[in-house]
């Protein structure tokens, strides 16, 4: 019987490049986009200021930091030629073995820091949920093996009633990030 999944196994297998192509369905607009990416997970020291920082202002004890990351994104998007670029910090804090919170310097749904839920399925999926001023998000990520990867993300109503965009991601791992 394999071990199941947990933050530090799940931030290892996802460091590095990786080449995203996401569909996006804005409920909304009734607009269908494609966004093709470049993303790039790298680890960073617990001891980082940026790491510090963010557990200052969530008054979470440092100490209780495992694995942290950074994400780097590039994208190109389909709609009007849009480029989105950017990066992240993002700070586990495990609350139990498959569970815990997620600090962010930039959430998903809105760029501002923000403090997400995640959590392991039976079936090794990360799970996280995130609620913003205006919006919440659901965001569901599982690897089909250690070179592929799928990434399923909801924008819902702050109330959670109503999603706003779904979207389906595919990455492949580079082998240069």
């Amino acid at each position: 019987m394999r071990a199941r999944l947990d933050i530090s196994d799940f931030v290892a297998r996802s460091i590095g490049g990786w080449r995203s192509q996401r569909s996006v369905h804005h409920l909304a607009f009734a607009h269908f986009e494609q966004v093709n990416s470049t993303i790039v997970v790298s680890a960073i020291s617990p001891t980082d200021q940026r790491v510090i920082e963010l557990c200052q202002t969530y008054r979470f004890d440092p100490d209780r930091v495992v694995a942290p990351f950074q994400m780097t994104w590039n994208g190109e998007s389909d709609w009007d030629g849009e480029i989105s670029k950017g990066e992240t910090v993002l700070v586990p804090i495990p609350t139990g073995d498959y569970q815990g919170k997620l600090l962010r310097d930039q959430g998903y749904a809105e760029t501002i820091p923000a403090v997400g839920e995640y959590y392991f399925t039976e079936d090794d999926s990360f799970v996280l949920t995130t609620s913003y001023d205006r919006a919440a998000a659901e965001e569901k990520i599982w690897f089909v093996n250690d070179n592929v990867r799928c990434r399923v993300s909801l924008i819902k109503t702050s109330g959670g009633s109503g999603v706003v965009t779904a979207s389906f991601s595919s990455e492949i791992r580079q082998n240069e990030p």
